[in-house]
């Protein structure tokens, strides 16, 4: 190295580091400008609970399935119906060659009124309930003196499958498949609560660690500055090279680098949290963030086989593929009950009435003077069954891949369980590990520095031991978090999120 450029060489470096601590006071400030809002971990919890836009989107779908749910048991309704109607018939006359007689031609009015009840009953019957009410018919073949002709009549028909549509058909596969889905999207719903739940106690971890490690940074900086006015003292008395200077100088400019990215890694995890709780990011964006909670190491207890039944038992994921593969056995059962012929009980009974007043006539009705009434079997098959066959082969084949599917996620529910039970264990041993790899920087680095007091070491030495416990410090606080996290991690695993955050949500 040219030795006539070192001023010049440290000048330019004493400029750079003045300008980056000139850029970390100037984000200090502009942090400092919003409001502070302190947050414990549960207000978070339940922020997201009730503003996070992923759950407001998922809660619609429960709502839907009730809507849904509600239409199918629509066939149930009676439906009433009510028909009026008038018609004319004109019928011209003509000769009558066997008697030689002529026939004179007639018109025929005749009007109407037919009320009707009919609907479906969940043994798969239908029924049909009406008659009419106001027949009457006029016209030029009655008379002139004769008037009105009455011909009221009321009456049931009754139609019960007895084979095919006997314990399924098409509305109660409806409604039981309904009543499924709306479990599911309960399920799913108690699933995306959940993950967010978990995102949220990560994300705040996260905030937490990311807050002290600008506090890291900032110590760092502060004993690189220290070492940099203490080496620069030193070199204006001739008791230390200017290269010494330089290579604080350097440490310097690179600590007060970490800073600004240590800062602007905590504003990215500050939109992160405020992401998870709100869904109105305007009005949180410049308020800063500051968790209650301190980062601590509570020990647990670890219980593989425990975990195992728990996430059996209470992932809302597994629940929901199984009643994925409920639903399959309600499709695969009415595909079954399709191959079987139509066989169908039917039957009708009614009263009719006739006479030149409507009052006689619905005497006739009361008093049963012209009644009706039918029954028999209806019988009909196709003579392939092609339809139902393949229909109800495709139902199966659904079926066992849905058992392929279940039994894959059961799967990885335990190995997601196992990886997040070791993950928590490791992260525990990790903590205490780093925290005494920073108890030996620091003292480390306080020995080395009273060496280079008393000219026995020198600033490279330092300068290491210096980046050595800023590591170290980082790594520990790092440690606490990731160790908070795993067992977040391992209560979403094994499905216990909710009852882990003491939480009783309601998903309809």
């Amino acid at each position: 190295m040219n030795l006539s450029n070192l001023p010049t060489v440290m000048n330019s470096r004493i400029i750079i580091l003045f300008a980056s601590l000139s850029l970390v006071g100037a984000a200090r400030a502009q942090t400092e400008s919003g409001k502070v809002r302190t947050l414990a971990l549960e207000e978070a919890i339940q922020l997201a609970l009730e503003h996070n836009l992923d759950v407001q989107i998922e809660r619609v779908n429960p709502l839907v399935g009730s809507f849904n749910l509600s239409a199918a048991y629509a066939p149930y309704d009676p439906v009433l119906g009510i028909r009026l109607e008038q018609s004319f018939q004109s019928v011209p006359g003509g000769f009558d060659r066997t008697t030689g007689l002529q026939i004179p031609g007639n018109e025929t009015w005749n009007e109407s009124l037919r009320p009707s009840l009919s609907g479906a009953l969940p043994s798969g019957m239908t029924y049909n309930i009406g008659g009419d009410l106001a027949n009457r018919t006029s016209g030029t073949s009655f008379g002139v003196d004769r008037g009105f002709q009455y011909r009221p009549g009321v009456g049931i028909d009754l139609n019960q499958p007895l084979l095919k549509d006997l314990w399924i058909d098409a509305t109660r596969q409806q409604i039981w498949v309904s009543k499924k889905n709306l479990k599911i999207s309960e399920l799913v719903l108690r699933f995306q609560i959940m993950d967010v739940v978990r995102r949220v106690e990560q994300a705040y971890y996260d905030l937490i660690f990311s807050i002290e490690n600008v506090r890291v940074q900032e110590k760092a900086l502060e004993l690189a500055n220290r070492l940099l006015a203490e080496n620069k003292r030193r070199v204006e008395v001739g008791a230390l090279a200017p290269l010494d200077e330089q290579q604080a100088g350097a440490q310097a400019a690179a600590r007060s680098a970490d800073l600004l990215t240590a800062r602007r890694n905590l504003d990215a995890q500050q939109n992160v949290l405020k992401n998870l709780i709100t869904d109105d990011y305007r009005e949180w964006h410049a308020i800063d963030l500051k968790p209650l909670e301190n980062l601590v190491a509570t020990p647990e207890r670890f219980d593989l086989i425990e975990s195992w039944q728990n996430g059996m038992t209470l992932r809302p994921d597994l629940l929901s593929r199984r009643t994925e593969l409920e639903r399959s056995d309600i499709i695969l059962t009415y595909q079954r009950n399709q191959l079987f012929p139509q066989l169908d009980l039917i039957g009708s009974y009614g009263r009719n009435g006739l006479d030149r007043h409507w009052g006689g006539a619905l005497e006739d009705i009361r008093d049963e003077t012209n009644p009706r009434f039918s029954y028999g079997i209806l019988f009909s098959i196709p003579l392939s069954n092609r339809g139902p066959r393949n229909r109800y082969r495709a139902s199966k084949a659904e079926k066992q891949q849905a058992l392929l599917l279940l039994k894959k996620l059961e799967q990885d529910v335990l190995v997601q369980i196992d990886d997040a039970v070791k993950l928590a264990q490791s992260s525990f041993e990790r903590v205490a590990a780093t925290k005494q790899a920073r108890v030996y920087a620091e003292s480390a680095l306080d020995a080395e520095g009273k060496k280079l007091e008393n000219g026995k070491s020198t600033s490279f030495v330092v300068l290491q031991l210096q980046r050595d416990l800023t590591t170290a410090r980082s790594e520990e606080i790092r440690a606490l978090a990731d160790y908070n996290k795993a067992l977040t991690q391992l209560s979403f695993s094994q499905g216990t999120t909710l009852e882990r955050n003491r939480l009783n949500v309601n998903t309809r």
